[in-house]
């Protein structure tokens, strides 16, 4: 069964593919190597001993899209990652975020609309809840009015699947929710290939450890939590691949119980990021240079998830600790800067 990842190359992209392949789908992958690396194929053959289906295309460029669906109508299924995802870029170029986020969705929902039956998995965020009222969050929570343009197409990609499943019976669709991707695939083939300054904690942490940061800021140290430092729900990225894996043939298989459904994809675990430094300190056995700045806007004090639905309706749970992915982070890190 043919699988279209959009996205593919990117870091959750490339280690679902690897998980797609494993299952023994036929993966074709779509990506603009805007934030990616067409080398990343190299290390999906590595582990699969198979390389996926490419196609280097711009998911903005409508025509192409268009044109790509026309060649592949045995396409049964996508999972729709590409997207651009840096909160603080967000704010600044808001056009480029809505159109590259919400002009794609609609492009591709569009091409689904027109087929008999097709399955679309989309990858969204624990930012839709903003700071939610309760901890852990369950999928019930309210969704916030968005502190970023990021968080906002999110929320309203989310709310276009929606509409568009009301109105086209063939597509059934799945919103992931996940919370803080983490880690790299075991095998040290693939893993987050941050361009410029990482924007996520993880990379961040270990670029500053190999010494490729001189510094890691942690901001604030006077959030209301037992350490003062933001609390955030880590997910290691294969543990996340593998639950796309899942929803996907939950649609496939006819499982779901209404056309368009959503899960948190997380731990239920919530990590400070005083601990995320003192999990790397035990895998890497090296000292981090940190210093506690000032708070950065738009941050929120805590996030983690409730998978209570995940876990029994998906029958999916995350298995690898923070200590577990961070080690696979290390791992990666050494890896490339050799």
């Amino acid at each position: 069964m043919k699988v279209l990842v959009t996205g593919g190359l990117g870091f959750i992209g490339s280690h679902t593919v690897v998980e797609l392949q494993n299952k023994g789908f036929e993966v074709v992958i779509i990506d603009d190597c805007s934030n990616s690396d067409e080398n990343v194929l190299d290390g999906i053959k590595a582990i699969t001993g198979k390389k996926p289906l490419y196609e280097k295309l711009d998911l903005k460029e409508k025509h192409k899209v268009e044109d790509f669906f026309q060649r592949y109508q045995d396409v049964a299924g996508v999972i729709h990652f590409a997207a651009s995802k840096a909160v603080g870029e967000s704010v600044e170029k808001p056009l480029l975020y809505y159109e590259n986020n919400i002009g794609t969705l609609v492009y591709i929902l569009k091409e689904l609309c027109k087929k008999n039956k097709a399955s679309f998995i989309f990858s969204s965020s624990c930012t839709v809840y903003g700071q939610a009222d309760k901890m852990p969050i369950t999928e019930d929570a309210p969704v916030k009015v968005a502190e970023s343009p990021y968080g906002n197409t999110k929320q309203m990609g989310e709310e276009i699947i929606a509409d568009t499943c009301k109105v086209t019976p063939g597509l059934n669709a799945i919103a992931l929710r996940y919370f803080n991707p983490m880690g790299a695939h075991p095998s040290g083939e693939i893993g987050e290939l941050p361009i410029g300054v990482p924007q996520n904690l993880v990379p961040f942490i270990t670029q500053t450890g190999i010494g490729l940061r001189d510094q890691l800021s942690v901001f604030g140290d006077d959030y209301p939590t037992p350490d003062g430092t933001c609390i955030r729900d880590y997910i290691y990225v294969v543990d996340l691949a593998k639950a796309h894996v899942v929803a996907l043939e939950r649609l496939l298989n006819g499982k779901n119980e209404s056309n368009f459904e959503v899960f948190n994809v997380g731990t239920g675990t919530g990590s400070s990021v005083l601990e995320a430094i003192k999990s790397f300190e035990k895998v890497s056995g090296r000292k981090l240079n940190y210093k506690i700045v000032d708070r950065r806007p738009g941050d929120i004090t805590s996030a983690y998830a409730d998978t209570t639905k995940a876990n029994k309706v998906l029958g999916w749970k995350a298995e690898y600790t923070l200590e577990e992915a961070m080690n696979y982070a290390w791992i990666w890190e050494q890896k490339i800067r050799d």
